[in-house]
């Protein structure tokens, strides 16, 4: 099946259109960053250190790892439509809960609830792989995440002017509709892609050390995760940067957020152009690269005395392109080294990248609050992308000595 081939959109007999995977990927990137602008301000109405407050994005990224765990074999044995509308309407539910929680353990709470909508993104990609093969689903995802990356892009600009104007409450107000809004588009144009199997829900997790006995799997994996490492370790630390290193307002901070967006979609649409012509393998390799060298100038800038918020977050455009080349390829390599297993794949591969985004944004949130202005948190950014190099050249040897395509 092609892309193409059989999707009408509004139709729910057919595969989903292209448009319905953009904005079901896009819910979760919303529901991840639109309220970080309005961190410091949450510390102050729930009377929190801001380290607990910032425990918001890791246990919101701790529990989207441990469901990606669940998630695959269950999407794989009962299909991709109804474990997305459940994932919703479970993200709906514990977004009333954040709003009203009365206390800062109340909100953490229900804010680990919400990361079920973790559904819509993880399927999303598995059902691009149920539709095409892995060079083409490489470029499908590259501009499934392209116009996903808008949403990064401009969600922290909305979070900080709608906290300015109505309290942060107003953040996951805007979550709550579009929730709604994307589960009724999802009822209504997407089609069943997976290709159900009789087996049982024990037989499906039995799957995975099919998937463990790869070196190109863990190879994939392990470049994924360290280089959006340091977008995740920016996620935890950035806003505290932001309001306490450089003295900017929620609206200010949100505006400038949303740097590593535009390099995230740039790098998509690299993507989405050239993996097909040139190979998964290489435009991984050419993304960990850019990121590497973008924050070893960044660093080094600041131990010689230049700092400030248009250097530091003008550099994290960096990041984001190298991860917009790194992120949708590997992920393509994921699911193409046991393409019968996509939806375990994307979910056990999704949990280790999200899992060490989680435990970066920790680490970089205590980092912080030891003094020493941004310089911590480049130096850890930094040191996971060096990781993230090595990850993918060994990535690349490996393919070359099996074989593999891309």
């Amino acid at each position: 099946m092609t892309r193409d081939r059989g999707v009408r959109f509004l139709d729910r007999t057919t595969p989903p259109h292209i448009a319905t995977l953009i904005l079901l990927a896009g819910l979760g990137a919303l529901s991840m960053n639109v309220f970080l602008p309005s961190l410091p301000g949450m510390a102050v109405y729930f009377d929190a250190d801001y380290r607990v407050v910032q425990l918001s994005v890791t246990v919101y990224l701790a529990m989207n790892a441990v469901l990606q765990l669940f998630i695959g074999p269950i999407s794989d044995r009962y299909g991709r439509r109804p474990v997305i509308l459940a994932g919703i309407a479970i993200f709906m539910l514990a977004t009333l809960g954040c709003i009203f929680a009365p206390t800062i353990e109340v909100f953490l709470a229900f804010r680990m609830i919400e990361a079920a909508i973790i559904t819509s993104l993880v399927l999303s990609r598995a059902i691009i792989r149920d539709m095409v093969p892995q060079n083409e689903a490489a470029s499908m995802i590259g501009y499934v995440t392209m116009g996903m990356a808008v949403v990064p892009m401009i969600g922290p600009v909305f979070g900080g002017v709608l906290d300015e104007l109505f309290g942060w409450q107003a953040n996951f107000w805007l979550l709550f509709l579009a929730g709604g809004a994307i589960a009724w588009l999802t009822w209504t144009d997407l089609g069943e892609t997976a290709p159900l199997e009789a087996t049982s829900f024990r037989e499906q997790f039995a799957d995975y050390p099919e998937v463990f006995g790869s070196r190109r799997f863990w190879g994939y994996c392990a470049a994924s995760g360290c280089a959006s490492g340091a977008f995740f370790a920016y996620l935890g630390g950035a806003p505290y940067v932001g309001t306490e290193v450089y003295g900017m307002s929620p609206a200010t901070l949100g505006l400038f957020f949303g740097a590593p967006a535009m390099g995230y979609m740039v790098g998509n649409g690299i993507s989405g152009r050239f993996s097909v012509r040139y190979g998964i393998n290489r435009m991984i390799i050419w993304g960990v690269v850019i990121s590497a060298i973008a924050l070893s100038i960044l660093l080094a800038l600041d131990l010689i005395g230049f700092s400030g918020p248009f250097l530091f977050f003008g550099f994290a455009i960096f990041i984001g392109l190298g991860n917009g080349l790194v992120i949708p390829n590997s992920m393509a390599g994921m699911l193409s080294v046991r393409p019968h297993l996509a939806g375990s794949a994307s979910g056990l591969g999704g949990a280790i990248t999200i899992g060490s985004g989680a435990a970066l944004s920790a680490l970089a949130g205590s980092v912080l609050t030891l003094g020493g202005g941004a310089l911590p948190l480049i130096a850890l950014m930094l040191t996971t992308t060096l990781l993230s190099v090595v990850a993918a050249f060994y990535t690349n040897a490996v393919a070359r000595q099996v074989g593999a395509s891309g």
